[in-house]
């Protein structure tokens, strides 16, 4: 089980800074708990240990010291185009998986869906306060586009771009990279899963 040694008081505001709620301790000794996804954090008198099948589900917010690299992964898919469409992202640091997540977004196309997808994953990764990203996808037309190789003539497309552009303003460094699918293989899988739910 990983421990943090931080101040618990400090821990609790982080917590609830990213919106996870905090309650009561089980026991005289825990001070309170907390759970995200597959994680619980419980805080005693000058750490707090988190536990569950998937640490760094709390592990990220709960870093003493802030900022950090983290890898992202984005996908948007549409069945048809337009079609009903979806996205999913994955956040990745050395401590393993930190995040990743899809959800359907109604009818659009594939390149918006993309784009939808990039704004969502870089949308998270700022949520757990990361410092630096490096962005991969398997969409060279949006890599492109955001990096600026290519010209972007679609007026809902520029304005997608904008707001990435934005988003990856935000951090101290950024890189953003083209590569296949199957190194894209997870992202891809949770876009593809969440339209299969729908």
């Amino acid at each position: 089980m990983p421990s943090v040694e931080c101040d618990p008081d400090v821990a609790r505001d982080r917590l609830e800074a990213a919106g996870v709620e905090v309650r009561a301790g089980n026991t005289d000794y825990e001070r309170w708990r907390a759970e995200r996804g597959g994680a619980t954090a419980v805080a005693y008198d000058d750490k707090v240990v988190v536990q569950g099948s998937q640490p760094t589900d709390l592990l990220a917010v709960l870093r003493s010291d802030g900022g950090g690299r983290a890898h992202v992964y984005f996908d948007g898919a549409s069945r048809g185009n337009p079609g009903p469409a979806a996205i999913g992202w994955v956040i990745v640091t050395s401590d393993g998986i930190v995040d990743e997540g899809s959800e359907r977004i109604g009818e659009t196309t594939n390149n918006r869906a993309e784009y939808e997808a990039l704004a969502r994953a870089l949308e998270v990764a700022r949520d757990y306060g990361f410092d630096e990203v490096d962005v991969r996808g398997d969409s060279q037309l949006i890599v492109r586009q955001v990096k600026g190789e290519y010209d972007t003539n679609n007026p809902e497309l520029r304005e997608r771009r904008v707001r990435v552009l934005e988003l990856l303003d935000a951090f101290d460094r950024w890189s953003l990279e083209h590569v296949p699918r199957a190194v894209n293989g997870r992202a891809d899988s949770l876009a593809n899963e969440a339209l299969d739910d729908g």
